[in-house]
């Protein structure tokens, strides 16, 4: 099978999985869903519209060169699934670990949890259909490369009120870290623009975690990031507001 075609497969596939319509592909990246149909059955996409494409659905150019059966692996977890791990934290925690390709020995080895505690909730996770385990210490992830958590969803949730007010109390000062907040009045059109750049960053580190997944424990460090955009605008200054002001000229 020629590269083009291996391409064409997996976005197709990658659309079939997050059951993506080429009418939501084209909203996303900008152009008319005839185009997009035009481009999906004749398969000679410029590298500039493929780059829309990967943005788009949320995958890298490696992703697509995965078989198809890989791309078909679960993005997102259904509410059940996703309230049963929240509901569990010790659970969610080794799912974390293991969507981050964490091996069975590194999770004892660095948790205070052991061969038969860990087993116990692989077994769980096996139910769930999170994971297929394989005793005695065998793990295959039901997850795609590109998972992410439901948007709003319970553990989302849980991450907000447990997770993120920890994760900002810290200086941002050890070496690599790295914090900027920034503002400002944006079109709808660059605002989608900027959403699609914060998935092209998001595809980078998951490429860079998955590259690095293969080092010994010793020479990785956990880091995780934040990244987001809404259109949103401070409690102070909607209180300063004139009540006359035009929504369209608020700041964000």
């Amino acid at each position: 099978m020629s590269a083009a075609s291996t391409l064409l497969q997996g976005i197709k596939a990658a659309l079939r999985s997050r059951k993506l319509t080429y009418q939501e592909l084209a909203r996303r990246i900008g152009i008319s869903e005839a185009t997009v149909k035009r481009d999906m059955s004749r398969g000679n996409f410029s590298l500039r519209r493929l780059d829309q494409i990967c943005s788009g659905i949320g995958l890298t150019l490696n992703d697509l060169m995965q078989p198809p059966e890989d791309l078909a692996l679960v993005t997102q977890l259904s509410e059940s699934q996703e309230i049963a791990l929240a509901n569990q934290p010790k659970v969610l925690v080794v799912t974390y670990l293991i969507v981050n390709d964490w091996k069975f020995q590194e999770i004892v080895s660095a948790f205070q949890m052991d061969d038969n505690e860990l087993i116990d909730i692989l077994l769980r996770l096996d139910r769930l259909k999170i994971i297929e385990y394989r005793p005695p210490h065998r793990v295959r992830k039901l997850t795609s490369r590109n998972f992410a958590w439901r948007t709003d969803g319970p553990v989302h949730k849980f991450f907000v009120t447990r997770f993120v007010p920890e994760y900002f109390q810290s200086a941002f000062g050890a070496p690599g870290d790295a914090f900027r907040f920034v503002g400002g009045t944006l079109s709808p059109e660059s605002l989608a623009r900027f959403a699609i750049s914060l998935e092209r960053l998001a595809s980078e580190f998951e490429s860079l975690a998955r590259h690095d997944a293969r080092l010994p424990l010793e020479r990785r460090n956990g880091c995780s990031a934040i990244l987001a955009v809404r259109s949103w605008e401070f409690s102070e200054f909607t209180r300063l507001r004139r009540r006359s002001a035009s929504r369209d000229s608020r700041t964000r």
